[in-house]
């Protein structure tokens, strides 16, 4: 027996030899079982995780997806038109003819608006006083008087130089047009309002329309 042997053991217990025998703590089956199975849930949360971010930022063909959020992050609800409106054509001053009349008891007011109209480009035709039937008898500040033709075109033109102006259709057969001058009116518009009012009846509509939801 082995001076390592204690007493009273022998058998399968007994030591021989120079080697000490190696105490060894029981391995827990259990815990490393847990420890494997947390480790592939986390291994498949990541992948998950990794496909959703590739989703968000890349469109199904492939290519980059671009989005546009509010300023509250969320995106907006962008609706295109189905069909773009057309670009409004307008005739130029120049080709219109403006009769200028006074239904007003100042003298020389269709004059000097006849001048004013003229240096805008207008072509001016018969200036006088306003027929008995206007004379004195238009409370605003003017009538526009054409042809049905006109209401789209003329009296839009002439009318931007004119606020408050009424339009009104007669049986005439010609292009021209007549502005008749009410007791109410005072002046022209100012030149430069009167192209900025022009100029956004003939911005063509968006395409689309977005509704900005916060």
């Amino acid at each position: 027996m082995s001076m390592l042997t204690p007493p009273g053991m022998g058998g399968k217990y007994r030591i021989t030899g120079a080697k000490y025998p190696r105490m060894r703590r029981p391995r827990n089956r259990r815990r490393i079982v847990l420890a494997a199975i947390a480790t592939v849930v986390a291994l498949g949360l990541a992948g998950w995780g990794t496909v959703q971010l590739i989703d968000v930022f890349t469109a199904d063909d492939g290519s980059e997806k671009k989005k546009t959020t509010t300023a509250s992050g969320r995106e907006p609800d962008c609706k295109p038109s189905p069909s773009a409106a057309p670009v409004k054509t307008l005739p130029k001053p120049a080709q219109i003819t403006v009769n200028i009349y006074n239904a007003t008891p100042r003298a020389g007011l269709a004059k000097t608006t006849a001048d004013e109209l003229k240096k805008r480009g207008f072509v001016i035709g018969k200036v006088g006083n306003a027929p008995a039937a206007f004379d004195k008898k238009i409370p605003g500040t003017g009538i526009l008087l054409g042809a049905p033709a006109a209401a789209d075109s003329s009296f839009t033109v002439l009318g931007a130089q004119l606020k408050g102006a009424k339009p009104q259709h007669d049986e005439r057969k010609t292009r021209d047009v007549d502005l008749l001058l009410g007791t109410a009116f005072k002046s022209l518009s100012v030149q430069k309002d009167a192209e900025r009012a022009l100029a956004i009846l003939t911005r063509p509509a968006p395409g689309g329309a977005c509704d900005h939801k916060g």
